[in-house]
């Protein structure tokens, strides 16, 4: 007895009649172009249309890296990445940061719903606190918005953002040098970037003078990129006295703060002490944005997790404000990722957590400076040529060496070691084995090559 076909065997018999190319009628002229059309894989690369798209350059810091892991050497080296390495050369996830995650895994009552478009409430309220003081009268009145972000990165591009679409000046000042996206950020967000004079290489210091003078000469209302402590890529800080005197400067010419927190507790291992900077620009009663980045102090490079708080003149404006800036958030990324804001904001409001964090935070920061002694104690010991004082009087995870890209140049080549091209290390990627290596590379470098 014939049994008619169900309606899945109908469907898959007709699925394959169209597959076979053989029981496909002739098409028309104007069909037949289709099987030709440059994004069918059949026309080659040549036909496609991208194929006027050039090959992109390596990014200057990210690159690093991508060629360091392509040289097989044994011995090599990479003082390029901006992240923390132990004494045995390999990543950090802290305890409390595993204690946090264990204490979210079990849990059952947590979801995994979409945040609000502005963050985490818990995360936004701690991160403001970290950064301004406990007892901040911006916070006490109400004048400061936060939301959460993708790290430092994002925090900047939502305040750029934000800024060119409602600041009455677009133009930002950056140091130069200063963190090699900044430029690249703000420049796509809308603003017209300007540098203000920042390093002294005679010195291998700070030009606050030609600071000074730029600062001076800016416009009024311009906005200035300051970072809060430990200079990426210079670890070049002005001192508590320098830093009365920008802010005197800033607030007589009406000019907009904005400051770049990514090393907070990690450049000195005291939050309170590298906050300073900022706290003194809110005590005055003024207002500034301020990026947050928790990617080097909490070791949370890959959960993206920052946070942007803007400090208005009242409370009124501070609302208006967050509303905005859920017009920039929501078309950009929608809203932010939770895990790695939860874990921020189960050590921030868990004092026991948040003690033993900071003891964290400060064993990196002092594993730093040894490296910085242990540096300058072997270049002595090789009598390399120079005055290397300043790889111990800057701060934070980098040091501006003063080499050469040709001297930087010739230290991959001959000692595999890595970093970028204008002499920027990361001291958090040394070790007291790797030490030597380096010294013997840089006083090769500076007698070789001068």
């Amino acid at each position: 007895m014939h049994k008619e076909p169900s309606p899945a065997d109908r469907r898959l018999t007709t699925l394959a009649r169209h597959l076979d190319s053989s029981s496909v009628e002739p098409m028309d002229s104007a069909n037949q172009s289709i099987g030709v059309s440059p994004t069918s894989a059949s026309a080659g690369a040549r036909n496609s249309v991208f194929h006027h798209v050039v090959q992109a350059p390596e990014d200057p810091i990210l690159g690093v890296t991508v060629a360091y892991n392509k040289d097989p050497s044994p011995v090599k080296l990479n003082l390029g990445v901006g992240a923390y390495r132990t004494e045995e050369g390999k990543p950090l996830v802290l305890n409390v940061v595993r204690k946090a995650e264990q204490l979210l895994v079990k849990d059952s009552s947590r979801v995994k719903e979409y945040l609000p478009i502005v963050g985490l409430a818990d995360f936004n309220k701690l991160s403001a606190k970290l950064i301004l003081g406990a007892d901040s009268p911006a916070i006490r009145e109400n004048r400061v918005t936060t939301v959460q972000c993708l790290s430092g990165t994002g925090s900047l591009r939502v305040g750029g953002e934000f800024l060119a679409r409602h600041y009455h000046q677009h133009t930002i000042y950056i140091p130069a040098p200063t963190w090699g996206n900044h430029p690249k950020v703000f420049g796509l967000a809308g603003l017209s970037v300007k540098t203000y004079r920042y390093y002294d290489p005679a010195t291998r210091g700070l030009d606050f003078q030609g600071l000074v003078e730029d600062l001076r000469s800016a416009p009024s209302g311009a906005i200035v990129l300051l970072h809060a402590c430990a200079h990426n890529p210079t670890g070049v800080d002005p001192t508590s006295q320098q830093w009365e005197q920008i802010r005197q400067l800033i607030r007589s010419k009406a000019l907009l703060p904005f400051f770049d927190s990514a090393y907070q507790g990690f450049a000195t291992g005291n939050l309170d002490s590298d906050a300073q900077s900022v706290r003194m620009f809110v005590a005055d009663g003024g207002e500034c944005l301020v990026a947050q980045s928790y990617a080097k102090n909490m070791g949370l490079y890959g959960e993206r997790v920052g946070a942007l708080s803007i400090v208005c003149g009242n409370a009124d404006v501070a609302g208006r404000v967050e509303s905005q800036l859920k017009l920039v958030i929501r078309p950009m990324y929608s809203n932010p990722p939770i895990h790695g804001a939860s874990i921020v904001g189960t050590i921030l409001k868990d004092s026991s957590l948040s003690q033993e964090w900071t003891i964290e935070l400060k064993a990196m920061a002092d594993r730093i400076i040894s490296m910085r002694h242990q540096l300058l104690d072997a270049l002595h010991a090789r009598g390399t040529p120079g005055d290397w004082s300043h790889i111990i009087k800057q701060i934070g995870m980098f040091t501006f060496t003063g080499l050469n890209s040709e001297q930087v140049a010739f230290m991959t080549k001959e000692y595999h070691i890595y970093m970028t091209s204008d002499g920027r290390i990361s001291m958090a990627g040394l070790s007291t084995k790797t030490v030597p290596h380096l010294a013997d590379a840089i006083h090769a470098a500076v007698t070789k090559i001068g």
